[in-house]
């Protein structure tokens, strides 16, 4: 074969024509989790969440059929529709004084207890020798669980050897034979009760708003203090407008725990005799010897309807800035 002849050309790939397949496969992904760290995590998250939602939401719901029923745990069960609705609302005697007690509660906090604790809070936050030593001092009641703080203030509240009593005694305030019943006096116990409760909630709004105020700007303050401001008119007018997001979590957390007020005042005195809240209304009503389940469910949905308003208003408010 001659040099000048031309090679024989290879065969050409054939062209895709209507007979001809076509490879579909699909890019793999890839997973930075394996078989058995995906069942780990289906398991950390979807136990918790199942007993989430079996202890909080279905009780709920179950506690919400419960109320438009007559059921007393032992005998069957009767639906009424409203009608314990309507009694807790015109005849029932301890509503109405419930409620007025949880209203005290919440003003006692928002006007007394919360200020003093954002008082602490502007105190502490500035340059002072051994602040952590005070900051610990007024947080500790915090760690304590609120049953641990009733014991604690059932202790100082004693009639008879009650630490207040003692003092009182010791500067012939009282006499022996004459001391003062804070939890049996109907009209003293709620103000030992609000008392007691302020000595945990004061630390707690206090590490709140403190935690804020360290998060101001501090250039905020020189230019305030440049413009001849002095520090009442620099926090009212410069520091408070920009913590307005601590301040709204500030009014909601008081809100609920004042709606959720119980175990104070249930260590106390079983929350009875001047001490009634909605709380301790649902668990007497249902442990009483009579046990009105579904008439101590009514009074737990108006609870909760309650306590939805400030939780949704507080969401709306956080939804809205986040679209903004």
């Amino acid at each position: 074969m001659s040099e000048l002849e031309p090679q024989a050309l290879a065969p050409a790939p054939a062209s895709a024509g209507a007979g001809a397949s076509v490879s579909t496969k699909r890019p793999r992904h890839y997973s930075l989790l394996n078989r058995r760290d995906k069942t780990l995590l289906a398991i950390m998250v979807g136990v918790p969440l199942a007993i989430f939602v079996t202890l909080i939401w279905a009780m709920t719901l179950v506690s919400i059929v419960w109320s438009f029923t007559d059921w007393n745990g032992t005998d069957p069960m009767h639906f009424v529709g409203l009608d314990n609705y309507t009694q807790l609302f015109t005849t029932y005697p301890f509503f109405w004084p419930a409620v007025a007690h949880n209203v005290m509660w919440l003003l006692f906090f928002i006007c007394i207890a919360t200020p003093i604790g954002i008082l602490l809070a502007v105190l502490l936050d500035r340059p002072l020798r051994g602040s952590w030593i005070y900051q610990s001092i007024f947080f500790t009641p915090v760690v304590l669980s609120l049953a641990v703080v009733g014991f604690i203030w059932e202790l100082q509240y004693n009639a008879q050897d009650g630490f207040i009593n003692s003092v009182l005694m010791a500067f012939n305030v009282v006499k022996p034979n004459s001391t003062i019943d804070f939890i049996g006096d109907p009209s003293l116990n709620i103000w030992a009760v609000l008392v007691a409760a302020s000595w945990r909630h004061i630390g707690y709004i206090m590490v709140l708003y403190l935690a804020g105020l360290k998060s101001v700007d501090p250039s905020l303050r020189e230019a305030a203090a440049i413009d001849g401001a002095n520090e009442r008119q620099t926090f009212i007018h410069v520091v408070f407008p920009v913590m307005a997001p601590i301040n709204v979590v500030i009014v909601v957390v008081t809100v609920i725990e004042s709606l959720r007020a119980f175990d104070i005042a249930y260590i106390l005195n079983q929350g009875i005799n001047g001490l009634e809240l909605l709380s301790t209304l649902i668990v007497n009503t249902m442990l009483s010897e009579a046990s009105l389940i579904g008439f101590g469910s009514a009074i737990a949905v108006v609870l909760l309807v309650v306590s939805l308003v400030p939780i949704v208003l507080y969401l709306t408010r956080v939804l809205r800035s986040e679209d903004i």
